[in-house]
């Protein structure tokens, strides 16, 4: 079972996109903790906003008091509703929610029903719960669970490649040529990606760039790449170094050939409709394109977005460290392309950068709640990604990416 926890600031964000599954048929409300239980009407996201208020009134200083947990077991297991409520239960004990209050929500409208849980970190004397270590015991209470009730272990397979540690490339400890084998050796080994844009993407995280260069060899004209260690900011900081001299690995046959290989990998993997839905609720629980990001990093997803000299966003990255699996947005669907993120992070202003985390916790007084009612999920990210690519957008992306390593080869030559 895979557990991914979000933490962000917008509590109507969270509760509105649960509230929609259940709406739509798509979904249902499980179990309530310190929260009524309604028989004689449907639930609302207004009436949950209600029980958690007090908690949001009582620390007004914690940046990202809303955690929102999805809990996803393996696709070959069977979870009926009644061990879904215990799973709940000892998984939020075990973190310690317990005694917080929290709605828990099955959604079913992929084939991995899964569920999501809407909590906060704030107690009533407004004390935070701490949450420091929350990954590790989350984990640990994962495997509790796959031993209680005999599910699958879902991280089973990723598991041979936790002891690899790779370390960004640092140009002022010097040795330059070494670390950058420390990580190019490996990591082509480790990672699955589709496209030698999404492979850059992976190395920027580390501090290194690449270039493919075309050049004739004994009569025959040969492709190759070079890499370069590069500064935080993505600018090259070193001499070029030929993919040989760090092994087969890093060369450009066995990194196509790593991509093909990849293709069939990732096209059903079970991990990415738990991908896509993190995305979902950390674009709907977060206010800023920062704090879009540092949702995401916290649950071991590094987000690279590229942007051209006007600004405009022409490719975004995920990178799963979990699962060791790289995605071009549009490749987990149209509404999560550059485009759609250029919409929201350049074009909108529905999301303003400074909002408090508590704003919200007023807006139930202030603004009737008929604004924060969402007729469809798909409706919501229209309203955000009014533009979106066609389907072959991520072919775009590595078309713009290919086009810039041309023009940086010409004017090598022309030098």
């Amino acid at each position: 079972m895979i557990a991914k926890i979000g933490k962000g600031e917008n509590l109507w964000g969270a509760l509105n996109y649960n509230q929609q599954k259940v709406d739509q048929g798509n979904g249902h409300v499980l179990l309530t903790n310190k929260i009524p239980d309604v028989w004689d009407r449907p639930y609302t996201a207004q009436f949950f906003h209600q029980y958690f208020e007090p908690y949001f009134i009582a620390n007004r200083k914690t940046e990202k008091p809303l955690r929102h947990i999805s809990l996803n077991p393996h696709p070959e297991d069977k979870v009926d509703d009644s061990d879904y409520r215990e799973m709940a239960q000892q998984y939020m004990q075990e973190m310690g929610y317990g005694q917080q209050p929290y709605v828990v929500f099955k959604h079913t409208d992929i084939d991995r029903t899964h569920i999501h849980i809407v909590t906060t970190c704030v107690q009533l004397n407004g004390k935070k719960i701490p949450d420091r270590y929350d990954r590790h015991r989350s984990m640990a209470a994962c495997r509790k669970l796959e031993k209680q009730f005999h599910l699958k272990v879902a991280t089973e397979s990723e598991s041979q490649n936790s002891t690899l540690i790779f370390k960004p490339v640092n140009y002022a400890k010097g040795h330059i040529k070494t670390q950058l084998a420390s990580v190019l050796r490996h990591l082509p080994q480790t990672y699955h990606f589709q496209s030698i844009g999404a492979y850059h993407a992976l190395l920027s995280q580390f501090n290194i760039n690449l270039e493919q260069v075309d050049g004739e060899l004994q009569g025959k004209m040969r492709k190759g790449i070079v890499y370069f260690a590069t500064d935080e900011h993505g600018k090259k900081i070193s001499a070029a170094f030929k993919s040989s001299l760090f092994g087969k690995h890093a060369g450009v046959e066995h990194i196509q050939a790593l991509i093909e290989k990849s293709k069939s990998k990732m096209k059903d993997h079970p991990s990415k409709p738990i991908l896509k839905r993190t995305i979902e609720t950390a674009i709907l629980t977060s206010h800023s394109e920062a704090s879009f990001k540092k949702q995401l990093l916290e649950q071991g997803i590094a987000t690279v977005i590229r942007r051209n000299d006007q600004g405009r966003i022409y490719g975004i990255t995920f990178i799963d460290h979990d699962s060791k699996l790289v995605w071009n947005g549009s490749q987990l669907g149209k509404y999560l392309s550059a485009n759609s993120f250029n919409t929201l992070f350049n074009g909108s202003e529905s999301k303003p950068e400074n909002k408090s985390a508590h704003d919200d916790v007023n807006l139930s007084q202030e603004i009737d709640t008929e604004q924060f009612s969402i007729d469809s999920i798909s409706g919501l990210f229209d309203g955000f990604f009014n533009d979106f690519l066609s389907s072959d957008s991520w072919n775009q992306e590595e078309l713009v990416f290919e086009s810039q390593m041309k023009k940086r080869q010409r004017k090598r030559r022309k030098k």
